[in-house]
């Protein structure tokens, strides 16, 4: 069976001329252009459309798409990562509705309204003490001007490297690999250059991060849902690659 563009736009919820725009792309090519220069899409088109339409509303951009249709990226950790965002949202306006229906409550009962309930969930810097404790004031600024310059998409892609990152971790793990092995340390060399983003951590900063990484089950659970232990490995990958390539 073959469907026309006109037709496939339709049924699609789009426009011919975003369907032109895929091909001109390379994401999605018609099955074939008649002699008439009008484009007809099978069903192996329509699948790869079904998928585009799909990860366009979980909001990947078109090149995002690419990678991940073309098997550059994984379409699980960039679900993963759409999930988490949307969790996060969903905790921030959860906070919010709180907020607002104690507000509302003490209001019509009268009853004096605290600050701390009327603005919790608009406040978004709930890991400034911790971070700023932790290392400084400056890395706090920093990290928080960095990612408040990306965009949507940009956010998203750390995301899916970091769950790629972590997955790989797992894999190496469970595999029986050990943290100093060159599989691991490759894996580590990654995840140093993830987190050199904002700028480069020193020997004890990585090293602290995997410590941190292990004992608080805020950030073990992202990496031991791939295996139980995971965590712990990648402590001690870190560890060692502070060790062996870092200097404070």
């Amino acid at each position: 069976m073959e469907w026309s563009i006109q037709e496939v736009a339709r049924r699609a919820g789009t426009t011919s001329r975003t369907l032109r725009h895929y091909a001109d792309i390379g994401l999605l090519e018609p099955r074939r252009i008649g002699s008439n220069g009008y484009r007809y899409y099978g069903p192996d088109e329509l699948i790869r459309l079904q998928r585009i339409l799909l990860l366009r509303e979980l909001g990947l951009g078109l090149p995002a798409i690419a990678g991940v249709l073309a098997g550059r990226s994984d379409p699980a950790a960039a679900l993963r990562a759409h999930l988490e965002l949307l969790e996060l949202e969903r905790d921030r306006l959860a906070r919010r509705i709180a907020s607002v229906r104690t507000t509302l409550l003490k209001t019509e009962r009268g009853e004096e309204v605290m600050a701390e309930d009327v603005l919790d969930g608009f406040d978004d810097k709930r890991y400034e003490k911790e971070v700023t404790e932790r290392w400084g004031a400056d890395a706090w600024r920093d990290g928080r001007r960095w990612w408040s310059a990306l965009g949507e998409e940009e956010r998203r892609a750390r995301l899916v490297e970091h769950e790629t990152i972590a997955r790989h971790y797992g894999r190496a793990c469970q595999e029986g690999a050990g943290p100093g092995d060159e599989r691991a340390q490759e894996i580590t060399r990654r995840m140093y250059a993830w987190q050199s983003a904002v700028r480069p951590p020193s020997k004890s900063h990585f090293a602290g991060l995997g410590e941190m990484f292990a004992a608080d089950p805020r950030f073990g659970k992202n990496y031991d849902k791939y295996g139980e232990g995971t965590a712990a490995f990648v402590r001690d990958a870190m560890r060692i690659y502070a060790d062996r390539q870092l200097t404070d």
